[in-house]
C-alpha cells in the first residue's frame, strides 16, 4: 500500500488516482458495488468522468425539462402533502382513524380499502370470507363511503383512494357524498389510482379483460376532464411493480410506458391531450438504494416532460409536469428487528423529499407482521415532520443536482428506460406484452436475482442475513375483531332490504346496457349509486357482459 510519502502531490485525471492510489488499496470482498438495478458503481466520479449538460439535462427547477422540480419554489414554497394510508375494519373505525390522522398533523387523506372491495365482491359474497376489513376498510355501498367521511367536510380536504378495477364505483360513491354534503363534484380534490395495467403486470387484482377495463378507465379520464377538473383521475403506479420485485430500472419504464398507454387511450377517445394531461399524476416506490431512487424520480421527471411535448404533442406546459406520491417501501421491512424498519423507512422517506416527491406516505415498523396500530403512525408521521422541519434539506431545491455520481445515474437510468420502451413498442405495446408475460417474466427474473443476492450476502438485510438476534421482543399489534365481518355482512343485507328495489333494478339494467353499448359508464355508475346498488352488483352486472380474465402462469 502507498504510504502518505509516496503518494504523488498531483494527479493528471481520475485514471492515474485510480491506477496508482486506489488499485493499491484492497475492496472489501464478497458484498457487491452496483445497484439494486444493477448498474454498476464507480468508486469516484469526477468531472473528467461525467459530462453534465445543465441547460439539457439540468436546467431549473419549475422549467422544461423539470429534472430539478415540478414547481420554481419546491419546499421553500409549500411542503410535500404528508399523506397516511389507513383504512381497516369497518368504515366507521377507519372513519375515527382519519380523524386522528388529521388531529396529529397529517394534511391529505388516502384510503385503503380490503381485499372484497378491491376486486368487486361484496362483504357477503361466499369469497370474502375471512377478508372483510382484513387489508382495509369494507366499502359495500353509498351507505359505508357515507359512514366513511362522516364529519370530514370534502370540500376543505384532499383524498386519495388506493383501488383499481372498482375505481369507477368508488369515484361514485365519493362523489354522491360529496355532493349530499352540497359539495358539488367540480370542487372535489384527490386522486383515485385506477392504474389497471399495472395490476394485469404486478399486483393481480383484476376482473374484466384488459380491453373492457381500458374502457372504464377512459371513461373515467373523460368523466373526470369534464366534470372534475380538479381531480386525478388516475394515479399510474410504479409502487406495486417495485413491490411485486421488480428493480428501480424496471419500476421506472414500465411505469412511464403504462402512463403512454392512457395517454393514447384518451387521445383515441377523441380528448385533446391539453385537456386532460395536467391532472394525470403518478406513484412511485421509495427503496433503499439511496442514490439511485433520488436519480429515478429526476429521470421520471426529465422522460415524462420530453415525451409529452415531442411524442404527444402537448402544448401546455402543465403537461408536461410529472407530479408524484411516494411510499415508503413496504417490501424492504422486515419482521426481524421491527423497530429498524424506522431506520430504513426515514432513509427511504429522505430519498423521496430530495427527489422531488409532492406527497408522501411513510410505512409504519410494523406492517411486516399487521396493519399498523396508532402508535406505529404516529411515529410514522413524526418521520416525515423531523424531515421537514428539523434536517435544513428543504432549504434548497435539489441539493444533490450536479453531482457527478447522481447525474450519471440518472443519466443512465433514462438510457434504461428508452431501452426498455423500445422492447415493449416491438411487442405491440402494452396490453400485447403483458398478454405475451412480458412484464411478469422480467420481474420475476430481477425478483430471482435479488434473492440469489441477499442469500449469498452479496447485498446484507440487517437482522436476517447479518446482525441477526435471537432474543427479540414481541411487539403489540393491531388485530381485527373477527365480529366486524358478521356486523359488516348484516349492513350490506340491511341495505339491500331497506331500499326502493325497483330503482336499484332500473339502474342496474341501465349500467347493463350501457355495458354492452359504448357510451361512458360513469353518469350511469353514479346513478346506480345513487339507487344504492352495491359495488358487488354493479361488478356482477359488468362480469356477465364483459367476462372475466384469466392470466397464464409464468414460471
Amino acid at each position: 500500500m502507498a504510504t502518505t510519502e509516496d503518494r504523488p502531490s498531483a494527479l493528471d485525471g481520475i485514471a492515474e488516482w485510480r491506477r496508482q492510489l486506489y488499485e493499491a488499496s484492497p475492496e472489501r470482498q464478497g458484498e457487491l458495488f452496483s445497484t439494486i438495478s444493477g448498474l454498476e458503481v464507480d468508486p469516484l466520479y469526477t468531472a473528467d468522468s461525467v459530462v453534465v449538460d445543465e441547460e439539457r439535462d439540468l436546467g431549473y427547477p419549475g422549467v422544461y425539462p423539470f429534472t430539478r422540480g415540478v414547481y420554481p419554489s419546491m419546499y421553500r414554497g409549500k411542503l410535500w402533502t404528508m399523506r397516511q394510508f389507513a383504512g381497516f375494519g369497518t368504515a366507521a373505525e377507519t372513519n375515527e382513524r382519519f380523524r386522528y390522522l388529521l388531529e396529529h398533523g397529517q394534511t391529505g387523506l388516502s384510503t385503503a380499502f380490503d381485499m372484497p372491495s378491491l376486486m368487486g365482491y361484496d362483504s357477503d359474497h361466499p369469497r370474502s370470507l375471512g377478508e372483510v376489513g382484513r387489508e382495509g376498510v369494507a366499502i359495500d355501498s353509498l351507505q359505508d363511503m357515507e359512514t366513511l367521511f362522516s364529519g370530514i367536510p370534502l370540500g376543505d380536504v384532499s383524498t386519495s383512494m388506493t383501488i383499481n378495477c372498482t375505481a369507477p364505483i368508488a369515484l361514485a360513491f365519493y362523489v354522491c357524498v360529496a355532493e349530499n354534503q352540497g359539495v358539488p363534484r367540480s370542487e372535489l380534490r384527490g386522486t383515485i389510482q385506477t392504474d389497471i395495467l399495472k395490476e394485469y403486470i404486478a399486483q393481480k387484482e383484476w376482473m374484466f379483460p384488459p380491453e373492457p377495463s381500458m374502457r372504464l378507465v377512459t371513461d373515467m379520464v373523460e368523466f373526470c376532464t369534464r366534470e372534475m377538473p380538479l381531480w386525478h383521475p388516475i394515479s399510474i403506479s410504479g409502487y406495486h411493480i417495485r413491490e411485486a420485485g421488480s428493480n428501480a430500472t424496471q419500476e421506472l419504464a414500465f411505469t412511464l410506458m403504462n402512463g403512454f398507454t392512457y395517454v393514447e387511450a384518451a387521445i383515441e377517445r377523441g380528448l385533446e391531450v391539453d385537456d386532460f394531461a395536467p391532472r394525470l399524476s403518478f406513484f412511485f416506490n421509495a427503496h433503499l438504494d439511496f442514490f439511485e431512487e433520488v436519480a429515478k424520480y429526476r429521470a421520471a421527471r426529465r422522460i415524462w416532460a420530453r415525451e409529452m411535448r415531442e411524442r404527444y404533442g402537448a402544448k401546455n406546459p402543465r403537461s408536461w409536469l410529472m407530479r408524484f406520491h411516494t411510499q415508503t417501501a413496504g417490501v424492504s421491512l422486515t419482521a426481524q428487528q421491527p423497530e429498524v424498519n424506522i431506520v430504513r423507512t426515514a432513509l427511504e422517506a429522505l430519498s423521496a423529499v430530495l427527489g422531488g416527491t409532492q406527497s408522501l406516505h411513510t410505512n409504519s415498523f410494523d406492517e411486516a407482521l399487521a396493519l399498523p396500530t396508532e402508535n406505529a403512525v404516529r411515529l410514522a408521521l413524526r418521520t416525515q415532520q423531523v424531515i421537514a422541519h428539523e434536517t435544513g434539506v428543504v432549504n434548497t431545491i435539489d441539493p444533490l443536482g450536479g453531482s457527478y455520481f447522481v447525474e450519471d445515474l440518472t443519466n443512465r437510468l433514462e438510457v434504461e428506460a428508452y431501452d426498455y420502451f423500445d422492447r415493449i413498442r416491438s411487442l405491440g405495446g402494452v396490453v400485447p406484452a403483458i398478454k405475451e408475460n412480458f412484464f411478469q417474466r422480467e420481474i420475476a427474473d430481477a425478483s430471482f436475482r435479488y434473492q440469489s443476492e441477499v442469500e449469498a450476502k452479496q447485498r446484507i438485510i440487517v437482522g436476517v442475513n447479518r446482525y441477526e438476534s435471537e432474543d427479540e421482543n414481541e411487539l403489540e399489534i393491531l388485530r381485527i375483531d373477527p365480529a366486524l365481518e358478521e356486523e359488516q355482512i348484516e349492513r350490506v343485507k340491511a341495505l339491500r332490504a331497506g331500499r326502493d328495489s325497483a330503482a336499484a333494478e332500473a339502474a342496474l339494467a341501465r349500467l347493463k346496457r350501457g355495458a354492452e353499448g359504448e357510451e361512458n359508464l360513469m353518469p350511469l355508475i353514479v346513478d346506480a349509486a345513487n339507487a344504492h346498488v352495491t359495488m358487488g352488483e354493479m361488478c356482477d352486472a359488468l362480469r356477465e357482459v364483459w367476462g372475466v380474465w384469466r392470466e397464464t402462469p409464468v414460471f
